[in-house]
């Protein structure tokens, strides 16, 4: 759970989580402190200032202190775009700038596994397919609208970010987009440099295994339609 709060240097965040202590720790409580310390400065995000972790009884808790963020992210709470958002050109360019300063980070981290893919794909797809990732780079593994601000630019979520297939971030977003074309159509032009390329369509088809495999959890379910016709046309490419 987290909540704004007041500290003696001014507005902050404050991001508290628990697990059961045998799984209080690992790649998702690591990754924010990790982005802290490798992610450029020149990404927008909250900086984190402090981090405790402690234990009590069965629990283990991790507490996160960051700046405050002044503006809301694009969608409050789901990933998913219904309406176009009122971006302007320097929203975008960050947004293009960020992506291309992430992918270039050195990191032994993985958000996305090979071998999930080997077994995910055909399952997911429908098809006999080459799993074989053409490129890497690192992603912030999570690039959904709810994790965008704006009229500012800034990501927030850092838990999860690691190597992934090339394109990555841009090919989450523009699925999430799919719902409101007019903004897919902006996400494939301002980040057609990582998506117009046979890695970027390598990418969007891994995005689409994952987010067909939520809908069969019941998760994502307006997405499956245009999930499966952006599948037809990348198969027929």
């Amino acid at each position: 759970m987290s909540r704004p709060v007041s500290t003696p240097l001014g507005a902050g965040w404050l991001r508290l989580v628990c697990a059961p202590a045998d799984k209080a720790g690992g790649k998702l409580w690591e990754g924010p402190q990790e982005a802290e310390r490798f992610i450029p400065p020149a990404v927008p995000r909250p900086r984190l200032r402090d981090r405790r972790t402690w234990t009590e009884g069965d629990y283990g808790y991790l507490a996160e202190l960051y700046d405050k963020v002044a503006d809301r992210t694009v969608t409050t709470v789901e990933p998913i775009l219904r309406t176009a958002p009122d971006l302007d050109h320097k929203w975008w360019s960050g947004l293009s700038t960020a992506v291309d300063a992430i992918a270039d980070v050195p990191t032994e981290r993985v958000a996305v596994r090979q071998e999930y893919l080997d077994r995910a794909m055909p399952q997911y797809l429908g098809v006999s397919i080459d799993t074989t990732v053409p490129a890497w780079s690192t992603a912030h593994g999570d690039l959904h609208w709810a994790n965008l601000t704006a009229p500012a630019f800034a990501i927030l979520d850092w838990e999860g970010w690691g190597r992934a297939p090339a394109g990555y971030d841009a090919a989450l977003l523009h699925a999430y987009s799919l719902r409101v074309p007019e903004t897919a159509a902006e996400v494939r032009r301002h980040l057609g440099n990582l998506l117009d390329t046979p890695a970027g369509r390598f990418a969007e088809l891994v995005v689409i295994t994952e987010l067909l495999q939520t809908a069969t959890r019941g998760d994502n379910l307006e997405l499956e339609a245009p999930l499966r016709h952006r599948l037809g046309h990348l198969l027929a490419e």
